[in-house]
Parts: structure tokens; sequence; C-alpha cells
């Protein structure tokens, strides 16, 4: 039962431009707007996603805009000046939104990136952002802090460590993230390897991985996006006879018949990681996660009860965790995955910062017109 009433709402959810939905480019945010998308429609709300031209996502409706895809705000560097390709579908999907605002009642953003932030005072329609990243640039952090300033409570993050890393955490949302428990099947008895889940880029931290896999001698699969092929082929030369195998980025139901075997996730991540689906979704399998202690993950995991969080960059005690995996009841894995992480959930503290956003800006409308009376 939902803890308020909420008349249906008409959405337009704006989509990350590095690259098309169901590609896997954009990482978390994929599916954390697919899983918001789906659990909004059935609430019985009316949505539509501008997304980049081959974008797939089932049972939503999608409006494909062409253009260049925007370089990932992960691979600049922090002094890097506002960019846009040529023909930008970036710019492309905010001018269609801008065009079109007056058919929604609210714009989410589910862009990291400057422009989405700068336009926001010259629409009509109220914008949400929700930031799916860290502190990356200094330009993103100025940009939403501004907002976060002028419209106030219409930016969402994931977790409170993310947060930490802008001025303006305590002016944002926390709203976390799920998963569809339904689509990930419970394992009670696993293999012997190892699994990493995530895109093949340097943030990533996929050596540490690879080296644990070595020094532990353990089967590692990895499956992920191979977003950045120089440094997996030098991953390759160094570690040349880790038993390990890259399977490539699968869709969902595959992805989950092979992490679902695995006896633990690695979590050997770089950087503040937002949040960490596949924490989650590794969860919703039964399988235990073992985790650097930094970012997102940290607030997912339960220390010695779903998996084991490690100083960050200590592959030694990676590797003690790896060895203390039979500790874990993946039983409680899938009970923190339902008890915590369901789309009714998210749905619902979704809905109440749409409502609060919707709520802050009819109140405005009212103080302006008796203003002017």
């Amino acid at each position: 039962m939902k803890p308020y009433s909420m008349h249906p709402l008409k959405l337009l959810f704006v989509s990350t431009p590095v690259g098309p939905l169901g590609s896997g480019v954009g990482g978390g945010v994929e599916l954390t707007l697919r899983n918001i998308a789906q659990e909004m429609v059935q609430r019985g709300h009316s949505l539509r996603v501008l997304a980049p031209v081959k974008s797939k996502l089932s049972d939503i409706s999608l409006i494909h805009i062409p253009g260049e895809i925007q370089e990932p705000a992960q691979i600049q560097d922090r002094t890097a000046p506002v960019c846009l390709p040529g023909n930008s579908v970036l710019a492309n999907m905010w001018n269609h939104a801008y065009h079109n605002q007056a058919h929604y009642d609210l714009i989410v953003n589910f862009a990291y990136d400057w422009l989405p932030f700068y336009i926001t005072p010259f629409f009509s329609k109220p914008i949400a952002h929700f930031i799916s990243m860290g502190s990356l640039t200094n330009a993103m952090d100025q940009i939403a802090d501004l907002i976060a300033d002028s419209f106030p409570g219409t930016i969402g993050r994931y977790t409170q460590a993310q947060a930490k890393t802008f001025a303006f955490a305590e002016k944002s949302c926390c709203l976390g993230s799920a998963v569809d428990l339904s689509l990930y099947e419970f394992c009670a008895e696993p293999d012997s390897y190892l699994v990493f889940l995530g895109r093949i880029a340097p943030e990533k931290g996929l050596e540490d991985a690879v080296a644990i896999a070595q020094t532990t001698n353990t089967p590692l699969k990895i499956l992920g996006k191979m977003e950045n092929k120089e440094y997996w082929q030098q991953i390759c030369r160094d570690y040349p006879h880790a038993p390990i195998e890259y399977l490539g980025f699968f869709p969902t139901d595959q992805m989950q018949k092979v992490l679902r075997k695995g006896k633990a996730l690695l979590m050997t991540h770089r950087w503040v990681e937002a949040f960490g689906n596949v924490a989650i979704e590794s969860l919703a399998c039964g399988v235990p996660v073992i985790a650097y202690q930094r970012g997102g993950p940290s607030e997912i995991v339960r220390h010695g009860q779903t998996g084991w969080l490690v100083e960050p960059d200590n592959v030694t005690e990676m590797c003690n965790a790896v060895s203390s995996i039979h500790q874990i009841d993946r039983f409680k894995c899938r009970q923190q995955a339902e008890s915590e992480y369901s789309l009714t959930a998210l749905g619902d503290r979704f809905e109440q910062w749409f409502k609060d956003i919707l709520g802050s800006r009819n109140q405005e409308s009212t103080k302006s017109s008796i203003g002017s009376s």
C-alpha cells in the first residue's frame, strides 16, 4: 500500500547521452532509469523517454533522438571545459524537451552533464535532476551547486557517500536504487568461481580483481561492457596466467545466470561509486559481495553478514575475504535485497520526490500570483 495518494503524472525522462539505452555504456544509470520508468508506468503515470537512436526499453514509450553521443564525464579531467560534439544528441534531446514541455508535468534528467543544469531556469516546467556519479569535474560541480540553491529539492542522488563529494550534499535528496527481484534467481549452492561485473574501464579497478583471482587461484568470470580495450589488453599482459574469462556484456537474464552461480562478487573500484547497482543485483541472486570500503557499496554491504568490506586498494585483505566467503549465508543476501531494494520501495521514494518538487513549484506560483495581485 502506498503511504499517500497521488494523481497520475505526465512524465518525460531524458536519458544519458553517452550511449543508447541497453548498450551498457551508461552503466548503472541505465538500470536505474529502466526500473524507475517501469515502476512509474505500473503505478498509472504516463511516461515517455528521450534517448539516443538504437536505445531499447521494454514496454516503455521511447522517442529516439539522433545525434553524436557525449563523452562520459569519468574519462574527462577535473578542469576540462564544457564541450559538445557538432550534432550533439544531448543538445538535441533537450531541444525536444524544451519545445514539448507543455505536454508534461515534470521532466526528469538522468544525464550527468552540464547542459541540462544550465538550461533549467529557461524551462517553465520543473526539472528533477538525478545525479548518478560523484564529483568529477569542476564545471559540473559549480552548475549543480547553483541549481541546488536556485531550485531547492530538485537534485536527487543514490547515497550519502556520493553526496559527500559535492558541496550541496545537504540540499539533495537520497533516493537509493533497486532491482526487479523477479528477474534474479536465488542460488543456494554456488560453483567455485568469482565474478566481476562492470564496465571494463580503469575506474572500476579490474586489475585488482584479476590479481585476487591469480593469488587465490580462483577462476574469475568477467561480465561488462568493453569500454577501454587498451586497459583490458594491459591487464592481460600483466597477468598472462591468471584464471580469468571475459564473457562480454549480457542482458539481465543471461547475466544473472552467470552471476548467481558465483561464490562472490568482487568490487575493486578505484573511484567513489555513487551506488553500485551490481552489488544489489548480486545480493538478489544470493551472492555475497566483497568490496572496497569506498563509496556506495560501503552503505550496501553488511560486513560479515552479506559480504565483506575491505580497506580500499588492499588486495591482500581482499584475498583473505575470499577465503572467508563460506561464512556468509547466501539466503541473508537475498533477504537484504528483498527488504531494502525492491522496486516498490524505490517507487515510493521517487514518487515522494516528484510530489515534493511539484508541490514546491505550485507554492511558488501561488506566492507569485498573490504578490502581483
